[in-house]
């Protein structure tokens, strides 16, 4: 026994050397202290679905091999590679081992041979992807098993009928993106970055797994919770479910059942949480929930998941300003505008723990929201907020930009077509994943606010667009645009305003029903030596010398903003949370390891403002 323990220890000590000799982070910019910590054999290791868990899968995150070729070349899978990149990393990052760019004249292709069990080929096996960046083709074996648009949004291919007899099997994956020469959603990507744009990503950037599944399984669940009427209601989309079978659907708070019900035939139940505990950033309970198919008695397919008992809606106080409300409860929202980006994972945090910090220092200095900017994160991000108690506005990623007029104000009038026009294919593309990414988050219950447009970025049918949200989706509130062009179609009325705090006339807009929000301000700056991406024209819309000087005036602005609290503001959003490359006006530098203003002081400060409620 113990002879074998050795050889197995010098086995996987063998394979750790082994990869990191094929694999070194690129040199040359800063980094976070969990760069040291990613393992090339087995990066981000953890389950990737927090919403829909089963036990059964197996992480391909690690070494793959790529290549980039021209886009017109040939398209079959290639047999010559120029070496190996760290998935889940795109491949401009440090971290990807490569630090690339790719560009819109060329393709990138990944392969890598895997080893599947007989035992996990029982049933079904699904290929799930978390997000690749931007148009990717799938080929398991050399066979062609899907196709996938989009580079926010999680996708599967069922590969059963594509695995070859034996364990090993190729996955091969083609990825074309033309970053900012098309018109798809690309945020903050740029080929060449400067200002507030920043480096391009190409590619796989979340992680890549598989899953066994039987042949009648659990696709999804839809969860709304309604806590006026003390109801969760669960929609069930299965695969392959037969006459006779049953979904039994069971509620827990801890590991004791509080509602369940048997659906037979139907594929909606009604659960009543009676004396719901409710979410909020101060009591962020959730529940959990269990769905399980049953066959003549015989549990077909479970899986496991949660909800949370909150909801995110519009209130009209005395003055007759309209506020936003949680649990039917005016709460001041007051939080970052956060990037989500890493000096050397660029899209993708170096580590799991990386990525709950954010979420805990901006919890920890007192804020209790996160405005998402033109981004979208992996699942456990989310999960961290709704574990951790920080509300979110979920942005949609910019695209197709350019070509718009702005109006910053609200109330202007001046004439201009403030609506862009789109072509068929542009407006088709936005169509598509929006709603993909309302679908895969809608059950978190973190996310209280949908901004289909950010400013005039590609902004377009912006009555049309917001009418089609609220639809998808009528338990959140939608902010039509942050920062205009405004037409009144959502429930908020959002300015920006740098680098002071201001808000939208409560006079004027009373009678509007929306709430009045100052939807971006500050971005005060200060550079600090050895922990920029660059040393010198570093930017921010005001900067500083020294933390003190900073601190007197993010005070100066916190106290503007009970003034304007008393006068009907819902909400506020700072920017930022951290620097990112040459913005230097975040929270905390670029890596990470320094906070620029005294905590207990920020703390304080921040106290103040939800006393105001």
């Amino acid at each position: 026994m113990k002879h074998f323990s050795f050889i197995f220890l010098f086995a996987i000590l063998a394979s750790i050397t082994f990869a990191q000799s094929q694999w070194q982070p690129v040199p040359g910019k800063i980094s976070t202290e969990w760069a040291s910590k990613v393992d090339p054999v087995n990066p981000l290791p953890e389950y990737p679905r927090p919403q829909l868990t089963r036990s059964s899968w197996i992480n391909l995150n690690g070494l793959w091999q790529y290549s980039i070729l021209p886009k017109d070349a040939e398209q079959v899978v290639p047999t010559q590679y120029s070496g190996n990149i760290l998935v889940p990393f795109a491949i401009e990052s440090s971290l990807s081992g490569v630090g690339k760019t790719v560009g819109k004249d060329n393709v990138l292709w990944y392969r890598r041979t895997i080893s599947i069990a007989p035992s996990f080929r029982k049933g079904k096996v699904l290929l799930h992807f978390g997000a690749v960046d931007w148009e990717c083709e799938i080929y398991v074996n050399g066979n062609k098993v899907g196709t996938h648009q989009g580079g926010y949004d999680p996708f599967s291919f069922d590969i059963t009928g594509a695995l070859k007899k034996g364990k090993q099997q190729e996955i091969a994956v083609r990825v074309w993106d033309p970053s900012d020469d098309g018109p798809q959603p690309r945020g903050k990507q740029v080929k060449q970055p400067e200002g507030i744009w920043y480096t391009s990503v190409t590619g796989i950037w979340q992680t890549v797994w598989l899953e066994n599944v039987p042949k009648t399984y659990i696709v999804s669940t839809k969860q709304t919770p309604d806590i006026d009427k003390q109801t969760l209601t669960v929609e069930v989309k299965t695969e392959n479910l037969q006459l006779g079978d049953e979904i039994i659907i069971t509620a827990l708070d801890g590991g004791q059942q509080v509602a369940t019900q048997t659906l037979k035939g139907e594929t909606t139940a009604t659960l009543n949480i009676s004396n719901p505990k409710l979410w909020s950033p101060e009591n962020p309970f959730l529940y959990d929930l269990k769905i399980s198919v049953n066959r003549k008695g015989k549990i077909i397919d479970e899986a496991g998941s949660y909800f949370g008992m909150r909801k995110s809606s519009l209130q009209k106080g005395n003055d007759g300003v309209y506020r936003m409300a949680l649990n039917n409860k005016f709460v001041f929202q007051y939080g970052p505008l956060d990037q989500g980006w890493w000096p050397d994972g660029l899209y993708t945090a170096p580590t799991d723990e990386a990525l709950k910090f954010d979420i805990e220092k901006t919890k920890e200095i007192g804020f209790n929201m996160i405005r998402k900017h033109v981004k979208v994160e992996p699942a456990r991000w989310y999960y961290y907020c709704d574990k951790i108690g920080i509300l979110v506005w979920q942005d949609m990623p910019s695209g197709d930009m350019g070509g718009n007029s702005w109006d910053m104000r609200p109330g202007q009038i001046t004439g201009r077509k403030l609506d862009k026009d789109r072509t068929p294919e542009s407006e088709a593309i936005y169509r598509r994943e929006w709603k993909a990414i309302i679908d895969a988050h809608y059950n978190f219950p973190s996310i209280v606010v949908w901004v289909p447009f950010n400013e005039a970025w590609g902004q377009f049918k912006t009555k049309e667009i917001t009418k089609w949200t609220m639809e998808m989706d009528p338990t959140r509130l939608v902010n039509e645009a942050s920062g205009g062009n405004f037409f009144y179609a959502g429930n908020i009325i959002d300015i920006h305003h740098y680098p002071d705090p201001e808000m939208p006339a409560p006079d004027v807009f009373s009678n509007r029903n929306q709430a009045l929000v100052l939807g971006e301000f500050g971005g005060l700056g200060l550079p600090v030596e050895g922990h920029t991406w660059q040393d010198t024209k570093n930017w921010g819309y005001q900067s500083f010398k020294n933390s003190d000087d900073l601190f007197k005036k993010y005070a100066e602005f916190i106290d503007r903003l009970h003034n304007l609290i008393g006068k009907g503001l819902s909400a506020a959003v700072y920017t930022q949370t951290t620097d990112v490359e040459i913005e230097t006006n975040g929270f905390f530098t670029y890596d990470r390891k320094v906070l620029k203003m005294p905590l207990k002081k920020v703390q304080e400060v921040h106290r103040g403002l939800y006393k105001d409620n």
